[in-house]
């Protein structure tokens, strides 16, 4: 009944124990010089050593500027000369405990009034049906009076709600835009090569030479006299098609750019957004409604803490499951009638994924839950096993709906088997091969029919061996016919033959090419379009625009300027790592 809206710390003082080595230490915050910063202002609080006595340490909490930090070490050192030995991740610790007990989840309530009447309706009844109640007629006159005062104030509470319900989900508008559009797709245009002229000329176009260098997507003996090749005719150098311009370099010759694509929404191969996802979701439903194919999300996990984590993780179980449903809704209202979705989980929260997806997209349409590696494995973990998979939910919008097998090649090759399966079926008890029937053994059938046998045999991929058995008939016979097992097999639930997680962009949970690229192939054909609203680093759109589908994602932290923005960059000149090196991938990269 609620939306999920943020996240935010009310700072406030604060004593936190802390045991180590069988001594309790009491560490106090105090929150008095910290300023109040604006609404939605990303600021990190740093830590000051105020006082220390005995086993009580005080602490100023500041926010940072110039890029001040706390400084663990110095902390250490004053701790240790009041010999208090505690070190800088025990110190470190303390801080997001601190951190945490001032976390506060924000959340609108979907109907106010009607919540607020039911919790008022329960209270009325517990306090009338108390066992040692006993009401006089004008004690009953007086609560039928607070009742009525308190729906009065409910409904006057609850136009407020309703107001932050409309504004909540009430189309946003977009700050800024820029498109990022390579050099043959300008020059193949009417007039391309004079528009690639006017860039170069531009003040701006040092800047985007510099930002290509820090992709490493040319080197320092790079001339922008190079891009256009002065022959005969001119055209663009082969060597450096490729290269992505930013209009955000370009601003004032972005009408110009723009204005040589007839249809600019059908070029698109693909739009990243930076935004909160379920203000991007809602704002342009519209223009994407039931256009998506594919939707993978990795949502945050459901963990104890969110320290080593560029996002948010530590979730009470409520608020997570709430922050799902909201988005999980919406997504629904994306995807086409033959469309499908994963979602990726762990064990803290695969039981609330379950029963989510269940409600929202349908029990009949759940589809698989495929096991995935989770690749980064820890030590021991004292009195349990430690989780070497994850979970994969996948669901289709209807029963209807495009999943395409998966095939990888056998680890053993050249296997012959006998072509009968157990139990018998009287319909595949004789095949002919090579002009003679041959009849199954007792109690067996053969495993292929006569119109797979012919092709077998088309592709030499069956024999006959010597062998005595007795057939379903009761007569002995000599031959057995064999098969040659195929170079592929069917890929089943079980997909931990691949990594979950890579390390290429540094993104501490960044997913593996191979596995979405398994997605996609799954979920969707060339062209199709492909959506992530928890992006990350942005594997699901490197490897989508890898595999020619168009793509979506959207991600709300910081990281899409700093990781997002430049792999999708780097795959668009050509990135050569991940499943850029598969053979089936470079044909459709290309």
């Amino acid at each position: 009944m609620l939306y999920y809206v943020k996240t935010d710390r009310l700072w406030n003082n604060l004593a936190v124990e802390y045991n180590k080595d069988n001594i309790k230490y009491i560490i106090k915050f105090d929150v008095s010089k910290l300023e109040h910063k604006s609404a939605n202002e990303k600021r990190e609080v740093i830590y000051q050593l105020n006082d220390i006595k005995n086993n009580e340490i005080s602490f100023y909490v500041l926010y940072s500027e110039r890029g001040r930090k706390t400084d663990l070490e110095q902390i250490r050192k004053e701790l240790n000369k009041n010999k208090i030995y505690l070190g800088e991740d025990d110190i470190d610790k303390t801080f997001k405990i601190f951190e945490r007990q001032n976390e506060v989840d924000y959340f609108i309530n979907k109907d106010a009034k009607t919540f607020l009447r039911e919790q008022f309706d329960l209270w009325l009844k517990n306090y009338v049906f108390d066992d040692e109640s006993d009401f006089s007629e004008k004690r009953i006159r007086e609560l039928k009076t607070l009742k009525e005062i308190a729906y009065k104030i409910i409904d006057f509470v609850s136009q407020f709600e309703d107001e932050l319900v409309k504004i909540w989900n009430k189309p946003k508008f977009v700050l800024n835009s820029n498109y990022v559009i390579t050099l043959d797709r300008i020059a193949n245009k009417n007039n391309g090569i004079e528009i690639i002229k006017k860039i170069l000329d531009h003040k701006g176009i040092d800047e985007q030479i510099k930002e290509w260098k820090e992709l490493g997507i040319i080197d320092d003996n790079f001339g922008k006299e190079e891009i256009i090749q002065e022959n005969l005719t001119e055209n663009l150098n082969p060597k450096y098609k490729f290269l992505p311009i930013d209009t955000k370099y370009f601003k004032d010759l972005e009408l110009d750019i723009l204005s040589l694509f007839d249809n600019l929404d059908n070029e698109l191969d693909g739009w990243l957004i930076h935004s909160e996802n379920y203000q991007a979701l809602n704002t342009i439903l519209p223009k994407f409604r039931e256009k998506v194919q594919t939707i993978y999300i990795d949502p945050p996990f459901n963990l104890d803490s969110s320290d080593q984590f560029l996002y948010r993780t530590n979730y009470k179980d409520a608020n997570w499951a709430t922050l799902l449903e909201n988005r999980l809704r919406l997504a629904k209202d994306w995807l086409n009638e033959k469309g499908n979705i994963f979602v990726r989980c762990d064990y803290n929260g695969n039981w609330i994924v379950r029963c989510l997806m269940d409600e929202i997209f349908g029990k009949e349409n759940f589809r698989n839950e495929l096991v995935i590696n989770k690749s980064n494995k820890q030590g021991a973990i004292y009195k349990r096993f430690n989780p070497a998979t994850e979970t994969l939910f996948l669901y289709s919008k209807i029963t209807e709906s495009l999943i395409n097998p998966q095939f990888r090649k056998r680890e053993k090759q050249g296997v012959w088997l006998e072509m009968h399966s157990p139990k018998e079926n009287k319909d595949s008890h004789t095949i002919i091969f090579n002009g003679k029937t041959f009849i199954a053994p007792k109690g067996r059938h053969w495993s292929f029919a006569q119109q797979t046998v012919d092709k077998l045999v088309l592709e030499n991929r069956i024999r006959v061996t010597k062998k005595q058995y007795i057939d379903v008939y009761g007569n002995k016979q000599n031959e057995i016919l064999e098969y040659l097992m195929s170079e592929e097999e069917t890929i089943e639930s079980n997909w931990t033959d691949i990594p979950g997680y890579t390390s290429t962009t540094g993104f501490q949970t960044e997913n593996s090419e191979k596995l979405l690229a398994r997605v996609i192939n799954t979920g969707s054909q060339k062209g199709d379009l492909v959506m992530d609203f928890f992006l990350g680093s942005g594997t699901t759109t490197a490897v989508a625009h890898k595999l020619g589908r168009k793509w979506i994602g959207v991600e709300v932290g910081e990281h899409f300027y700093t990781v997002i923005l430049p792999r999708m960059k780097k795959v668009l000149a050509y990135d050569k790592s991940g499943i850029s090196k598969e053979k089936d991938v470079k044909e459709k990269y290309n």
